[in-house]
């Protein structure tokens, strides 16, 4: 039985590689062991890719395609909070380098729910989930270094029309 606490308290010692990544920024009303966010970020990452997954099974009825895949994409980018903790993972969003990307995110977010709930068009939810899906990317890509600018280069010059 003691065996079982220590791995649910994070192994006892405290001393594990991870530890010190995980147990930043724990202190809280809601702090949680090292075990523990690690467990929450593996079933919030795996019910959003679950969620994301089964959007594809319903992809020819769009409105549940959108509610799926946006929840899906919700709560997989909501899974490193849980690394991290919720104020940490805010705080990186709401960085000067990525504050565009995730205000597009949320409004792409917001738009695709709008269109499957409320308008009910067909049309407008999957070009919201298309706007939604390419936010998600460039928001992706601002956490890795030049990604953005490669990017960026790449498609310019893929879209340059002299020859």
């Amino acid at each position: 039985m003691q065996k079982l606490n220590e791995l649910f308290s994070g192994g006892g010692d405290g001393e594990g590689p991870n530890d010190s990544f995980l147990e930043d920024g724990s202190e809280g009303l809601c702090s949680l062991s090292p075990t523990q966010r690690m467990y929450g970020f593996a079933a919030s990452l795996a019910a959003g890719l679950l969620l994301m997954f089964l959007s594809m099974i319903v992809f020819v009825i769009p409105i549940k395609f959108a509610l799926l895949f946006t929840f899906g994409n919700v709560l997989a980018i909501g899974s490193t909070a849980f690394l991290m903790g919720p104020e940490q993972q805010i705080n990186m969003m709401l960085d000067p380098v990525r504050i565009y990307a995730t205000s597009i995110y949320a409004g792409c977010v917001l738009l695709a729910l709008i269109c499957a709930l409320l308008i009910h068009s067909k049309i407008l939810t999957v070009l919201a989930i298309l706007c939604e899906t390419c936010a998600l990317i460039w928001y992706s890509l601002s956490y890795i270094p030049f990604a953005r600018r490669m990017v960026s280069e790449i498609m310019i010059r893929l879209c340059d029309t002299e020859l």
